[in-house]
């Protein structure tokens, strides 16, 4: 007998959602007690579906650049659908993907003409990952299929992209995992063990990838994978010529430069592409998030000239890859719309104007002991926590849980600002507010910040107080 299982409509949301939602990266719990609903937006606010309002503290997740509730975008992806709601990019092509590959190629630096869609982040790198190993063997380099990332860093869940994501926790119920992926030091000054005896950075972090080059034979990698500025670990800036330096290093011993852009692309850090902000010429760039706002699911691999030649002409290869719905026609509708907004608003110098500003706030609380670094550039910033900011003592992993998970997330909930509490490394909080946040919003952001550190510290000395 067909067994029919209908769920009780007469429940609350956050009932069904224990019941039925698989929430990505959250813990299964049949608890309701601490899901947020999220209802709806407008500019750099939302709200839950009991009416509590929050200050967006990091556009979703990195991704809502101009803001939420824009009619605008709305408008453009109700015109699509009423016009082609869909249709492959699998030897057809429709106005909107044509339009927006030109208007993407136009914005990337030097020779980065053509733009590979897919839906997401992940298989933005997957897809540069893939390229890669294909081109050198197209031009009769076959062992070249190795590449580099750094410790820490996040490119995505996919098997390819987890391979080269550099966080072992989220790996290791995957393994084996795709095998040539090698990792290295990443740019974090505040706890190197490569230059700290040192006044000022050596690049010891960047001469760290020709380490690994020549370790492994440079006829072996393809790639090396980097973020402008590194998500994973908290907003890690790189230092003074360090991309210089891994451009220099990349052409030494013919591999190829990926910059990762998920994050730090369409005005994270004030221009349309991170690596312009740091002055490096890649050879891909892989995006996603912003490139809609988050109005639709879309991202993009976008390669050099150079990489394109072995597929062009009447007997070139094929890149056997493809995503059903890369490229989707209503979103790079939105994506256009998104754009749009970008140039009419200047958003990208509304970033670059109002960054200072957004520092300064932060660095206000410099004065509290928790508090032991602040980096990061544009509206892209991390807060590493610490014991004591003179000594920069690290807490415990216990510790580091009863902090973020324990205390900080939830109380910063409950006093109006979403961010990250974030363990992956040091206990950090990201910052990440969408780009038409000012003052008014900083002033907010540093004040909830302010009053839920000051309480951190004093449920920390609980705990300790108990603990003896």
């Amino acid at each position: 007998m067909l067994n029919l299982h209908v769920t009780n409509r007469g429940s609350t949301l956050s009932e069904q959602a224990a019941r039925h939602l698989w929430g990505h990266f959250t813990n299964l719990d049949e608890s309701t007690q601490e899901l947020r609903i999220i209802e709806r937006g407008d500019g750099c606010y939302v709200w839950d579906d009991l009416g509590n309002r929050y200050l967006d503290g990091l556009a979703g997740l990195f991704v809502n650049q101009i803001g939420h509730g824009r009619t605008e975008i709305a408008e453009a992806a109700a015109a699509q659908s009423s016009k082609l709601g869909y249709f492959p990019i699998w030897t057809f092509a429709h106005p909107p993907s044509i339009e927006l590959a030109t208007r993407l190629a136009s914005y990337a630096p030097g020779d980065l003409n053509r733009i590979f869609f897919t839906t997401g982040g992940s298989e933005a790198v997957e897809s540069a990952w893939k390229l890669a190993r294909q081109y050198w063997r197209a031009v009769g380099k076959p062992d070249k299929y190795k590449v580099i990332s750094r410790n820490l860093s996040y490119h995505g869940t996919s098997m390819g992209a987890l391979s080269i994501t550099g966080l072992p926790d989220i790996k290791t119920p995957f393994e084996p995992l795709v095998p040539g992926a090698f990792k290295v030091a990443n740019t974090n000054r505040y706890r190197c063990d490569l230059c700290a005896h040192a006044d000022a950075c050596t690049l010891s972090c960047a001469d760290d990838i020709e380490r690994m080059i020549v370790r492994e034979g440079p006829d072996s990698i393809a790639a090396v994978f980097l973020e402008p500025v590194q998500n994973a670990g908290g907003c890690f800036v790189p230092p003074d010529g360090y991309f210089k330096r891994v451009r220099e290093i990349c052409d030494r011993y013919d591999v190829l430069l990926v910059s990762d852009e998920v994050i730090c692309a369409f005005g994270r850090l004030g221009y349309m592409f991170g690596c312009e902000r740091f002055d490096y010429q890649p050879d891909m760039i892989t995006c996603a998030k912003g490139l809609t706002s988050g109005y639709a699911p879309l991202g993009a691999m976008i390669a050099s000239d150079r990489l394109l030649e072995p597929f062009v002409g009447p007997d070139a290869e094929m890149f056997l890859h493809g995503i059903t719905f890369a490229g989707h026609p209503v979103s790079c509708a939105v994506a256009l719309a998104n754009l749009d907004i970008f140039e009419r608003e200047g958003l990208n110098q509304h970033v670059l104007d109002n960054e200072s500003q957004f520092r300064a706030m932060l660095d206000e609380l410099t004065d509290l002991p928790i508090v032991g670094e602040i980096r990061g550039a544009g509206y892209f910033y991390g807060i590493e926590l610490v014991k004591d900011s003179s000594t920069r003592e690290t807490f415990t992993a216990d510790e580091a849980n009863d902090l973020l998970r324990g205390f900080l997330t939830t109380r910063l909930f409950d006093l109006g600002l979403i961010c990250r509490a974030d363990d992956r490394g040091e206990p950090v909080i990201q910052l990440s507010p969408p780009l038409i946040a000012g003052p008014r919003e900083f002033e907010e952001i540093g004040r909830i910040l302010r009053q839920a550190l000051t309480e951190s510290m004093v449920h920390l000395d609980g705990m300790e107080s108990a603990d003896r």
